[in-house]
């Protein structure tokens, strides 16, 4: 009598747990954090810029492109980084130019890590703002009075050199 309790038991749990495994596998799929579709998880205090190599602790001022054939993801700390890298990336990775690139910049104005807003940098604004490697911008949605469009943020970082 016992084993016919003991198999019992096992036929349920084992049933139980196929049919919880579905489920399982739904959840284990959905995002932690609210990134954009496509965009990697930037993993706070441990992912590096991948120009300076400086740990991404700085919400504010994070970036990411993501493209090419094997939809590789580059991540900055910095949008002063982010265009540098982007001029000395350009030879070697010519997908940067395609329409199918994806790149986003941390909205300034964001309330916490866990409810970041994310922007389209060519359709950001950038303002003055002590960053983490000292090009002194960040982006921001709604255009402020001396805010700079991407391409006037990017030459003027450029201009300024590092």
């Amino acid at each position: 009598m016992c084993d016919s309790h003991r198999r019992d038991f096992l036929v349920r749990t084992g049933l139980g747990g196929l049919l919880l495994t579905p489920l399982a596998a739904a959840l284990s799929g959905c995002k932690t954090g609210n990134w954009p579709d496509g965009m990697a998880e930037i993993k706070w205090d441990r992912d590096t810029c991948n120009r300076c190599s400086m740990v991404i602790s700085d919400r504010r001022f994070a970036c990411e492109v993501r493209g090419g054939p094997d939809n590789v993801a580059f991540k900055f700390d910095d949008p002063g980084c982010m265009a540098f890298w982007l001029k000395e990336k350009a030879e070697k990775y010519p997908w940067m130019a395609d329409p199918a690139t994806k790149v986003w910049i941390a909205d300034f104005d964001s309330k916490s890590r866990e409810e970041m807003h994310w922007l389209d940098p060519k359709r950001a604004y950038f303002v003055t703002r002590t960053s983490p490697m000292g090009y002194n911008f960040a982006a921001v949605a709604a255009p402020l009075a001396g805010a700079l469009d991407f391409t006037d943020m990017r030459q003027h970082v450029l201009a300024k050199g590092k």
